[in-house]
């Protein structure tokens, strides 16, 4: 079987083909960083030509979807969001309907349905809402914040060296199981639906952007303010928690943290 992820150039595809491939599996890495509107939808149909599985990793939370200004700090242009994410979705979903694939699996958020429809979670929702819409059958994983992330989240709430941030609860997981979990899923038998994934522990979000943030010898300061976005969306306590149904990975933070090169050091 061949396998086609689709990414945004971060460390998730190159992870995801990898476990693919290890499944036994061929497969193709194909990085967008700037989105679909380079491609035609026919040349992504050319390029899907005798796939019979899409991961598509494109759509996902990160500093690329907004300007980091002085003045406020991390800015997301929300109606250009949600068109430029619906539009690249259509055009993947239609290119593979034409080159016959017959599963795609979408990577979201955990937190889509339960916290306020703005901000990336509008355009996580939009996204989503094609995806059940299509006649391919699909699953969607939803994944709780990465490890990985930490810096980035930190990143977005930082104003003038300051970091704010929502205490919310979160339950992190390492991008190596997602990325486990994404190619499991794309080589098993299809099924339609959503799966979430989250990790061990429950923790706050503020404590894991502090302790990001330490780990990698970086010492903003950390403050806790419950009128903090998070990517352009206002949270509640529990809205970024996976739902009971979860896949719980077995990475914990220490553990990942243990097995990461220090920081200045290359591996």
């Amino acid at each position: 079987m061949k396998v086609a992820v689709w990414d945004d150039g971060g460390l998730i595809g190159v992870e995801t083909a990898l476990w693919v491939r290890d499944h036994g599996h061929e497969v193709e890495l194909f990085s967008a960083p700037r989105g679909l509107d380079s491609y035609t939808r026919e040349e992504i149909t050319d390029v899907l030509r005798g796939c019979s599985v899409v991961i598509d990793l494109l759509c996902r939370p990160s500093l690329a979807i907004g300007t980091l200004t002085e003045e406020h700090g991390f800015v997301i242009d929300e109606e250009a969001l949600v068109r430029s994410w619906a539009r690249w979705t259509r055009k993947l979903l239609q290119a593979e309907s034409a080159a016959g694939v017959t599963y795609h699996v979408g990577l979201s958020m955990a937190g889509v349905g339960r916290a306020a429809s703005r901000g990336v979670f509008r355009a996580l929702e939009a996204r989503e809402s094609m995806m059940q819409r299509s006649a391919t059958p699909h699953l969607i994983v939803r994944s709780t914040q990465m490890f990985e992330s930490a810096e980035e989240i930190a990143t977005a709430g930082t104003e003038d060296w300051i970091v704010w941030v929502p205490p919310v609860d979160v339950r992190p997981v390492a991008l190596r199981d997602v990325a486990m979990l994404l190619a499991h899923t794309a080589v098993s038998r299809p099924r339609t639906g959503v799966l979430e994934i989250a990790g061990p522990e429950k923790i706050r979000l503020d404590a894991f952007v502090r302790a990001g943030l330490a780990a990698n010898a970086e010492y903003r300061r950390v403050f806790t303010d419950v009128h903090s976005p998070f990517f352009g969306t206002r949270l509640g306590p529990s809205d970024l928690l996976p739902d009971v149904n979860a896949f719980i990975a077995e990475t914990s933070y220490r553990e990942w943290f243990a097995g990461r090169p220090s920081p200045g050091i290359n591996s």
